[in-house]
Protein backbone atom coordinates (compact mmCIF):
# COMPACT_ATOMS: atom_id res chain seq x y z
CA UNK A 1 0.00 0.00 0.00
CA UNK A 2 2.78 2.25 0.58
CA UNK A 3 4.70 1.94 -2.11
CA UNK A 4 1.51 1.94 -4.28
CA UNK A 5 0.58 5.52 -2.97
CA UNK A 6 4.60 6.57 -3.02
CA UNK A 7 4.03 5.66 -6.88
CA UNK A 8 0.91 7.65 -7.52
CA UNK A 9 2.52 10.95 -5.77
CA UNK A 10 5.11 10.63 -7.79
CA UNK A 11 2.65 10.15 -11.12
CA UNK A 12 0.67 13.12 -9.34
CA UNK A 13 4.02 15.47 -10.00
CA UNK A 14 5.09 13.90 -13.47
CA UNK A 15 1.58 14.32 -14.93
CA UNK A 16 1.54 18.26 -14.75
CA UNK A 17 -0.29 19.00 -18.01
CA UNK A 18 -1.29 22.45 -17.70
CA UNK A 19 -4.73 21.51 -19.13
CA UNK A 20 -7.50 24.30 -18.27
CA UNK A 21 -9.73 22.22 -16.30
CA UNK A 22 -10.79 24.51 -13.56
CA UNK A 23 -14.25 25.93 -15.20
CA UNK A 24 -13.86 23.20 -17.37
CA UNK A 25 -17.13 21.36 -16.84
CA UNK A 26 -16.47 17.23 -18.36
CA UNK A 27 -16.19 13.76 -17.69
CA UNK A 28 -13.06 11.93 -16.86
CA UNK A 29 -11.19 12.30 -20.41
CA UNK A 30 -7.27 11.59 -19.82
CA UNK A 31 -6.24 8.19 -18.68
CA UNK A 32 -3.98 7.85 -16.14
CA UNK A 33 -2.19 4.88 -14.75
CA UNK A 34 -3.94 4.27 -11.30
CA UNK A 35 -7.48 5.02 -13.14
CA UNK A 36 -8.88 4.50 -16.39
CA UNK A 37 -11.77 6.44 -18.38
CA UNK A 38 -13.75 3.15 -17.85
CA UNK A 39 -13.07 2.64 -14.59
CA UNK A 40 -13.88 6.72 -13.78
CA UNK A 41 -17.28 5.81 -15.58
CA UNK A 42 -18.00 2.90 -13.64
CA UNK A 43 -16.99 4.97 -10.35
CA UNK A 44 -19.17 7.59 -11.41
CA UNK A 45 -22.40 4.95 -12.42
CA UNK A 46 -22.03 3.57 -8.83
CA UNK A 47 -22.29 7.09 -6.91
CA UNK A 48 -25.29 8.22 -9.94
CA UNK A 49 -27.20 4.75 -8.32
CA UNK A 50 -26.23 5.72 -4.94
CA UNK A 51 -28.01 8.77 -5.50
CA UNK A 52 -30.83 7.41 -6.63
CA UNK A 53 -31.58 5.74 -2.76
CA UNK A 54 -31.32 9.14 -1.69
CA UNK A 55 -31.10 9.17 2.33
CA UNK A 56 -27.72 11.10 3.17
CA UNK A 57 -27.79 13.52 5.63
CA UNK A 58 -23.89 14.23 5.21
CA UNK A 59 -22.63 14.49 2.05
CA UNK A 60 -18.75 13.44 1.26
CA UNK A 61 -17.28 15.13 -1.81
CA UNK A 62 -14.35 15.46 -3.73
CA UNK A 63 -11.38 13.46 -4.92
CA UNK A 64 -8.55 10.59 -3.86
CA UNK A 65 -8.66 12.37 -0.75
CA UNK A 66 -12.19 11.78 -0.15
CA UNK A 67 -12.45 8.40 -1.64
CA UNK A 68 -10.26 6.91 -0.03
CA UNK A 69 -10.92 7.41 3.45
CA UNK A 70 -9.92 4.36 5.43
CA UNK A 71 -12.66 2.06 5.93
CA UNK A 72 -12.16 1.80 10.09
CA UNK A 73 -12.00 5.54 10.49
CA UNK A 74 -15.00 6.28 7.94
CA UNK A 75 -16.88 3.80 10.25
CA UNK A 76 -16.19 4.89 14.07
CA UNK A 77 -16.39 9.19 13.02
CA UNK A 78 -19.61 8.49 10.71
CA UNK A 79 -21.32 5.73 10.94
CA UNK A 80 -23.31 7.59 13.32
CA UNK A 81 -24.88 10.06 10.37
CA UNK A 82 -26.32 9.09 7.22
CA UNK A 83 -23.29 9.97 5.58
CA UNK A 84 -22.09 8.86 1.86
CA UNK A 85 -18.59 9.51 -0.27
CA UNK A 86 -18.77 10.79 -3.44
CA UNK A 87 -15.09 11.26 -4.00
CA UNK A 88 -13.64 9.98 -7.22
CA UNK A 89 -9.54 9.87 -7.45
CA UNK A 90 -8.47 12.45 -9.55
CA UNK A 91 -10.91 14.55 -10.25
CA UNK A 92 -10.74 18.32 -10.18
CA UNK A 93 -12.89 20.98 -10.07
CA UNK A 94 -14.59 20.67 -13.89
CA UNK A 95 -15.58 16.66 -13.22
CA UNK A 96 -16.90 17.86 -9.67
CA UNK A 97 -19.22 19.93 -11.48
CA UNK A 98 -19.98 17.83 -14.08
CA UNK A 99 -21.23 15.18 -11.71
CA UNK A 100 -23.16 17.67 -10.06
CA UNK A 101 -24.89 18.57 -13.19
CA UNK A 102 -25.14 15.04 -14.67
CA UNK A 103 -25.67 12.45 -11.84
CA UNK A 104 -29.17 12.78 -10.13
CA UNK A 105 -27.55 14.85 -7.47
CA UNK A 106 -30.44 17.20 -7.38
CA UNK A 107 -32.21 14.00 -6.02
CA UNK A 108 -30.34 14.03 -2.39
CA UNK A 109 -31.43 16.41 0.19
CA UNK A 110 -27.92 16.54 2.60
CA UNK A 111 -28.01 18.52 5.71
CA UNK A 112 -24.29 18.62 5.72
CA UNK A 113 -21.83 19.23 2.40
CA UNK A 114 -17.81 18.02 3.41
CA UNK A 115 -15.94 19.57 0.01
CA UNK A 116 -12.53 19.23 -0.48
CA UNK A 117 -11.42 19.31 -4.18
CA UNK A 118 -8.49 21.57 -5.85
CA UNK A 119 -5.19 19.49 -5.36
CA UNK A 120 -5.31 17.99 -8.73
CA UNK A 121 -6.08 21.49 -10.48
CA UNK A 122 -2.83 21.79 -9.41
CA UNK A 123 -0.60 18.79 -9.54
CA UNK A 124 -2.66 17.31 -12.75
CA UNK A 125 -3.74 20.74 -14.39
CA UNK A 126 -0.72 23.03 -13.37
CA UNK A 127 -3.58 25.89 -12.69
CA UNK A 128 -2.70 29.29 -11.17
CA UNK A 129 -3.85 29.54 -7.48
CA UNK A 130 -5.96 31.74 -8.97
CA UNK A 131 -7.98 29.76 -11.39
CA UNK A 132 -8.16 26.59 -8.77
CA UNK A 133 -10.04 29.47 -6.49
CA UNK A 134 -12.37 29.95 -9.61
CA UNK A 135 -13.01 26.24 -10.06
CA UNK A 136 -13.73 25.86 -5.92
CA UNK A 137 -15.80 28.77 -6.19
CA UNK A 138 -18.01 27.39 -9.09
CA UNK A 139 -18.33 24.45 -7.01
CA UNK A 140 -19.35 26.02 -3.93
CA UNK A 141 -21.96 28.05 -5.89
CA UNK A 142 -23.16 24.69 -7.52
CA UNK A 143 -23.65 23.18 -4.65
CA UNK A 144 -25.48 25.82 -3.09
CA UNK A 145 -27.76 26.11 -6.26
CA UNK A 146 -28.66 22.45 -5.62
CA UNK A 147 -28.81 22.16 -2.02
CA UNK A 148 -29.67 25.55 -0.79
CA UNK A 149 -31.01 24.29 2.63
CA UNK A 150 -27.45 22.48 3.19
CA UNK A 151 -24.29 23.56 5.36
CA UNK A 152 -21.57 23.02 3.07
CA UNK A 153 -17.82 22.65 5.18
CA UNK A 154 -15.07 24.14 2.72
CA UNK A 155 -12.47 22.13 3.81
CA UNK A 156 -8.93 23.67 2.74
CA UNK A 157 -6.50 22.17 0.14
CA UNK A 158 -4.48 19.67 2.76
CA UNK A 159 -0.35 20.68 2.47
CA UNK A 160 1.47 18.34 0.31
CA UNK A 161 5.04 18.19 -0.81
CA UNK A 162 7.19 16.86 2.13
CA UNK A 163 8.61 19.81 3.46
CA UNK A 164 7.38 23.68 3.98
CA UNK A 165 9.29 24.92 1.64
CA UNK A 166 8.16 23.13 -1.63
CA UNK A 167 6.69 25.03 -4.14
CA UNK A 168 3.50 23.16 -3.99
CA UNK A 169 3.01 24.30 -0.17
CA UNK A 170 3.00 28.21 -1.75
CA UNK A 171 0.33 27.37 -4.38
CA UNK A 172 -1.32 25.53 -1.66
CA UNK A 173 -1.61 28.29 0.29
CA UNK A 174 -2.71 31.19 -2.07
CA UNK A 175 -5.75 28.78 -3.34
CA UNK A 176 -6.69 28.28 0.71
CA UNK A 177 -6.57 32.64 0.96
CA UNK A 178 -9.06 33.01 -2.06
CA UNK A 179 -11.38 30.59 -0.70
CA UNK A 180 -11.75 31.19 2.79
CA UNK A 181 -13.28 34.25 1.73
CA UNK A 182 -16.32 32.17 1.17
CA UNK A 183 -16.90 31.96 4.46
CA UNK A 184 -20.16 33.66 5.70
CA UNK A 185 -20.60 31.87 8.88
CA UNK A 186 -23.61 30.56 7.71
CA UNK A 187 -24.19 28.61 4.53
CA UNK A 188 -20.68 27.77 4.07
CA UNK A 189 -18.12 27.27 6.57
CA UNK A 190 -14.61 27.45 5.69
CA UNK A 191 -12.37 24.94 7.33
CA UNK A 192 -8.21 24.29 7.48
CA UNK A 193 -7.01 21.47 9.18
CA UNK A 194 -3.57 21.07 7.39
CA UNK A 195 -1.92 22.14 10.45
CA UNK A 196 -3.07 18.54 11.90
CA UNK A 197 -0.96 17.06 9.26
CA UNK A 198 2.61 19.00 9.85
CA UNK A 199 5.62 18.41 11.94
CA UNK A 200 7.06 21.01 14.32
CA UNK A 201 9.37 21.97 11.45
CA UNK A 202 6.76 22.12 8.76
CA UNK A 203 7.49 18.60 7.03
CA UNK A 204 5.00 15.90 6.64
CA UNK A 205 5.85 12.32 7.98
CA UNK A 206 5.94 9.45 5.75
CA UNK A 207 3.58 7.77 8.84
CA UNK A 208 1.46 10.66 7.98
CA UNK A 209 1.38 10.63 3.77
CA UNK A 210 3.07 8.02 2.46
CA UNK A 211 3.30 9.66 -0.56
CA UNK A 212 3.30 13.23 0.81
CA UNK A 213 -0.12 13.53 -0.61
CA UNK A 214 -1.77 11.05 0.03
CA UNK A 215 -3.60 10.18 3.92
CA UNK A 216 -2.80 7.12 6.02
CA UNK A 217 -5.17 5.42 8.21
CA UNK A 218 -3.57 6.95 10.71
CA UNK A 219 -4.36 10.63 9.51
CA UNK A 220 -7.89 10.00 8.44
CA UNK A 221 -8.48 8.90 12.23
CA UNK A 222 -6.85 12.53 13.06
CA UNK A 223 -8.85 14.01 10.31
CA UNK A 224 -12.13 12.20 11.45
CA UNK A 225 -11.55 13.48 15.37
CA UNK A 226 -11.17 17.16 13.74
CA UNK A 227 -14.54 17.06 11.57
CA UNK A 228 -16.98 15.39 14.11
CA UNK A 229 -17.48 17.78 16.17
CA UNK A 230 -17.97 19.86 13.46
CA UNK A 231 -20.56 17.99 11.71
CA UNK A 232 -22.38 17.71 14.93
CA UNK A 233 -22.76 21.28 15.13
CA UNK A 234 -23.69 21.88 11.67
CA UNK A 235 -26.28 19.54 12.10
CA UNK A 236 -27.91 20.49 15.29
CA UNK A 237 -26.71 18.00 17.32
Amino acid sequence: MVAALAALGCAWTALAEGRSCALNVEPRTVEYPWMSIARWHAMNDALKARAAQGDVDVLFLGDSITEMWDGQAWDSHFGKYRAANFGIGGDHTGNVLWRLQHDGMERLRPKVVVLLIGVNNLGLCNERPEQVADGVKAVVAQLRALYPEAKILLNAILPNGQLAGDERRSRTQAVNRAIAMLDDGRHVIFRDDGARFLEPDGAIASTTMADFLHLTPKAYATWGDALVPEIDRLLGR
